[in-house]
């Protein structure tokens, strides 16, 4: 029970948080899929609404927290999230009304209530060293989608991104970094589930 009402709190924390955000893009004139086609641009969002699914789905399973490679890189990449905005992105805009609400309820809620769910209900010691590069599929392909989008539409989702302004090299030196720092957090969660997993079957 416990289970179900944390992962409820949590999609709904998420689903929220997007909510606001769609509804602050049809208030300032944009149409339904106008609206849509922007919220998915940006990583934040796309995984914001992955936290929404899965945990929805965990509050609704029959056999929650069951899916321990999939809570865990889910988790990773709201941490991601969390870990972006916080060194790259925080202060770059002021935010107000709704919109600071979603930004603590998308940038520092879930990043936070994600990886705490994984530490206190997910099963430990199911967790393999080849993960992380699962796991990085995910940030990987929406870079190549970011990149592209804003190569067609001359707007990045992200500043660090903007080719346009800050050249090839140094946006690539970013992004290896960025996936560097990936792979090492996932080898992190790899050896803390591998550690708790051995010390549940002393």
């Amino acid at each position: 029970m416990l289970i179900r009402l944390s992962a409820a709190i949590i999609a709904l924390i998420a689903w929220v948080g997007i909510g606001i955000h769609f509804e602050a893009l049809i208030s300032s004139g944009s149409s339904v899929p106008g609206a849509v086609w922007t919220l998915v641009g940006y990583f934040t969002i796309l995984t914001n609404l992955l936290v929404a699914l899965v945990f929805t789905g965990i509050a609704l399973s029959r056999e929650p927290a069951e899916r321990p490679r999939l809570i865990a890189g889910t988790a990773l990449a709201i941490m991601l999230v969390g870990i972006v905005y916080a060194l790259l992105l925080s202060g770059l805009a002021e935010l107000s009304g709704g919109s600071a609400v979603a930004n603590v309820l998308l940038h520092q809620a879930t990043p936070v209530l994600v990886p705490l769910f994984w530490l206190a209900f997910v099963p430990k010691g199911r967790l393999g060293w080849s993960d992380p590069f699962l796991w990085t599929i995910y940030p990987l392909a929406y870079l190549v989608y970011a990149l592209l989008r804003g190569r067609i539409e001359g707007r990045y989702a992200y500043p660090f991104i903007d080719v346009g302004a800050n050249g090839w090299g140094t946006v690539g030196l970013t992004c290896a970094g960025i996936a560097v720092g990936f792979v090492v957090a996932g080898w992190v969660v790899v050896a803390i589930d591998r550690a708790l997993g051995a010390r549940g079957r002393e």
